[in-house]
């Protein structure tokens, strides 16, 4: 399946590209040419792969967008060994930097794909099929726009419903070549209808079972990762109930789990993206950004590391984290040299934090149990109660290195704790500072009348 999606990636993305790199939204021309090119369900699952494929840029989950969610928290941080990442760790970036520029433009380049697919007429093939593409689609639409309120949005700033969010972008043929910021309301209603949707056209007798295009359950995934983020917790309950009882999934013991991530598909991978030897030019992607054998700028903090008992396979004993000199690595995640690692988006240990938090927010006794699921895999000591305190911990603990701390500080109204003043360059930001949004890149600034800049940051186009 890797090469497959690989090889309709390369006869597909260099086209989609030339569409798409200038704007939110191509010309009235360009979109007319991609129309009259789609016609049959071959066709529509190579633009599918093409969007997989502009997943794995090194400006998104291919490297920087998950590095963002660990250099802004007490997880990690940029040593500045070649320069990367110093801005973003220091939540220091002007509107022109290159992290959120690329980054923003990265991902409306997928969502362009995704609408592609959603905007396709009299496609040729079978119904069932055509749908469950278009319903992946759907999905892919929901995440990245997702993706972009994490980054961009003032939910976290100024706070509220209806502060702005980001444009959600629903075609790629468009009279309106200048989307306008929708509020965080609408991105997120936008989000759970395409969730929606997607589910409603899918089948789950055509789920892939590489893992590495996107099933029902790894819709349902997308849904609960939504839901905890807003605090919906019982739509993040049903969510996770519908990937727990299609009893397709595991936690992965602990005798397993240095391995696991030398694995593709997983028995605990719920969707992750293909990877190559060849993707983001070796040097661009996670692993080189993690070890100091190559660039080596993100380095752990002494107070994640600090967390692992001695016999918790996450820590050192397992060779998950390692010493190089003084210096403390991640050695376990993203470990090939040849930088051909999956990268797991979405795994069914988080499933079940994401069932165990909303268990406990919702007063269900449960959620204990759940939640000692993970320490209980981990040869790590389980919890004698339940508390927001030690799900957040654990979370820590079990999701490290994949760009989740920054959210969860985020989403529960946390300052970014400053654990050590030399290392963390960006000050420990109390919640609400202007910091934890970038800045709409000024690129975009000056290609569009109708974007308004975040709070915080500088006008000038």
């Amino acid at each position: 399946m890797r090469k497959i999606i690989i090889l309709f990636a390369i006869m597909l993305v260099g086209f989609l590209y030339s569409c798409t790199k200038e704007s939110l939204d191509p010309t009235l021309a360009q979109s007319k040419a991609v129309e009259t090119s789609i016609r049959t369900v071959e066709d529509l699952q190579g633009i599918l792969y093409g969007a997989f494929n502009r997943m794995t840029s090194s400006t998104y989950y291919g490297r920087d967008f998950i590095i963002y969610g660990e250099v802004r928290s007490d997880n990690s941080f940029s040593n500045g060994n070649s320069g990367r990442f110093v801005t973003a760790a220091s939540m220091d970036l002007g509107n022109n930097d290159a992290y959120p520029t690329s980054t923003w433009t990265q991902i409306y380049a997928v969502i362009a794909s995704a609408n592609i697919i959603i905007g396709a007429k009299d496609i040729t093939g079978d119904e069932a099929a055509i749908n469950h593409i278009r319903g992946q689609a759907y999905a892919i639409r929901a995440l990245a726009h997702f993706d972009l309120l994490k980054l961009f949005g003032q939910q976290h700033v100024i706070g509220g419903d209806a502060t702005l969010g980001v444009p959600y972008v629903i075609q790629y043929k468009s009279d309106d070549l200048l989307p306008e910021r929708n509020t965080v309301a609408e991105v997120k209603s936008n989000i759970n209808s395409d969730l929606t949707t997607a589910l409603s056209l899918m089948s789950a007798t055509l789920n892939d079972n590489s893992k590495q295009t996107i099933s029902t359950y790894a819709v349902n995934a997308i849904q609960a990762r939504v839901a905890i983020y807003f605090g919906d917790w019982a739509d993040a309950k049903t969510a996770c109930e519908a990937v727990i009882n299609s009893a397709r999934y595991q936690i992965i013991p602990a005798a397993s789990f240095k391995n696991m991530w030398l694995t593709d598909g997983p028995a605990n991978s719920v969707f992750e993206l293909a990877f190559s030897s060849t993707d983001n030019a070796n040097i661009n992607g996670l692993q080189y950004i993690y070890r100091g054998t190559s660039y080596g700028d993100i380095q752990t903090l002494a107070n994640l590391s600090n967390l692992f008992e001695a016999n918790d396979v996450r820590g050192f004993i397992n060779g998950m984290l390692g010493f190089e000199g003084t210096k403390i690595r991640n050695m376990g995640k993203y470990p090939s040299i040849d930088y051909s690692d999956e990268v797991y988006l979405f795994r069914y240990e988080e499933v079940i934090l994401n069932y165990a938090e909303a268990l406990f927010e919702l007063g269900d006794a449960n959620a204990l149990s759940v939640l000692n699921q993970i320490p209980t895999a981990r040869n790590a000591t389980t919890y004698a109660s339940v508390s927001k305190a030690n799900i957040l911990l654990e979370r820590r603990k079990e999701l490290c290195f994949e760009g989740f701390r920054f959210d969860d500080l985020a989403r529960t109204g946390s300052d970014i704790p400053l654990v050590s003043p030399f290392e963390q360059t960006h000050g420990g930001p109390t919640y609400g500072s202007y910091k934890y949004a970038f800045p709409i890149p000024r690129v975009e600034l000056n290609a569009n009348s109708k974007m308004v800049q975040n709070y915080g940051y500088s006008t000038t186009k």
